[in-house]
C-alpha cells in the first residue's frame, strides 16, 4: 500500500477520534463546573461553555478551511461531474442504570467513562490499522456481532454490584462499538464512487443517527422503565447489531484497492449476480 493511501487511512482514524475526544472534553468540563457553586454559576458560570466553544468553533472552522479536496474529486470538479443532489447506548443509559440498579454513585460512573474514553482513543485507531490488515468489512462484521454478545456480559457485570465488576463493565463496553468506528468511515465511504463519496457516506451516516443513535437512549430507558431488567435493553442492542450485520453483508469491500476510479458498474454487477 503506498504512502498515500496510508496517510487517507490515518486521516479516517483521526476524523473518528473526534468521538472519544469530545466525550472526554465534555465530561472533563463537567467536572471543572461541578465547582462552581449554584449562585456563581447562574450569575457567570453558564457564560464560560459558551465562550469556549466559540474558541472551538474557530480551530474547527480554521482547519476545514486549509483541507483541500482529494485528487479525485478535484478532477470531477474540473469535468463538472459532480452530483449536487444525488438522494433528496452506553455512554447516555449507563447513569440511569448504573445509580438505580447497581448502586453506583455519579462520580464513580463518571470516573469509569472517563477511563473508556481514554482507551477509546488507542482501540479506535488500533481497529481502524487491523482493518487494513483484515478488511474493513470483516473488521465491521466482528464488532457487530461482539456488539451484541457483549451486551449480555455487560448487563450482567452491571447487575454484581461488585464495583470493580462494574468499572470493568463499562470501559470495555466502549471496546465492541470501537471496533466498528475504527474502519466506518473508511468502509462507508470507499462504497461510493467519487462523484457520489461525500454526499452518500453522509447521508448514511446521519440517517443512522437520527432513526436508531438518536432515540436510543430513550428507548433503553422506556424499556427499562417497562421490564425492570437490563436485559430487555440487551435484546434490543442484540436487535441493532443483527440489523447492522445484515446490512454491512451486503456491501462491497474496497480494502486497500484503487477507488479513484468509477466503480458503480462493479457494484451492479454485484448485486445482479447476487
Amino acid at each position: 500500500m503506498g504512502p498515500h493511501k496510508r496517510a487517507s487511512r490515518l486521516y479516517y482514524v483521526l476524523a473518528a477520534m473526534g468521538w472519544p475526544s469530545r466525550i472526554v472534553l465534555r465530561q472533563y468540563c463537567g467536572l471543572v463546573f461541578s465547582a462552581i457553586s449554584g449562585d456563581q454559576f447562574l450569575t457567570w458560570g453558564w457564560r464560560v461553555p459558551f465562550w469556549l466553544s466559540i474558541v472551538m468553533v474557530g480551530i474547527g472552522l480554521y482547519i476545514r478551511l486549509g483541507i483541500l479536496e482529494t485528487p479525485v474529486f478535484r478532477r470531477i470538479l474540473e469535468e463538472r461531474r459532480i452530483e449536487r443532489t444525488p438522494v433528496v447506548v452506553y455512554a447516555a443509559f449507563v447513569f440511569v442504570y448504573g445509580t438505580k440498579v447497581s448502586g453506583m454513585s455519579r462520580d464513580f460512573l463518571l470516573t469509569a467513562l472517563l477511563v473508556a474514553t481514554g482507551l477509546s482513543a488507542v482501540t479506535i485507531p488500533l481497529s481502524g490499522y487491523i482493518s487494513d490488515r483484515i478488511g474493513r468489512k470483516r473488521m465491521y462484521l466482528i464488532g457487530a456481532v461482539t456488539v451484541g454478545v457483549f451486551a449480555f456480559i455487560y448487563f450482567a457485570m452491571m447487575n454484581s454490584m461488585v464495583p470493580g465488576l462494574i468499572f470493568l463493565a463499562i470501559v470495555l463496553s466502549f471496546i465492541p462499538h470501537d471496533m466498528m468506528y475504527g474502519p466506518q468511515a473508511a468502509l462507508i465511504a470507499e462504497c461510493f464512487t467519487a462523484r457520489l463519496r461525500y454526499s452518500g457516506s453522509s447521508l448514511g451516516f446521519h440517517l443512522a443517527s437520527v432513526v436508531a443513535g438518536g432515540p436510543a437512549p430513550l428507548i433503553a430507558t422506556a424499556l427499562f422503565a417497562a421490564t425492570g431488567s437490563g436485559y430487555a435493553v440487551a435484546f434490543y442492542i442484540l436487535f441493532c447489531a443483527i440489523v447492522s450485520v445484515s446490512a454491512t453483508a451486503f456491501l462491497p469491500d474496497y480494502t486497500n484497492r484503487d477507488i479513484s476510479q468509477e466503480h458503480i458498474p462493479d457494484l451492479l454487477g454485484r448485486v445482479a449476480e447476487g
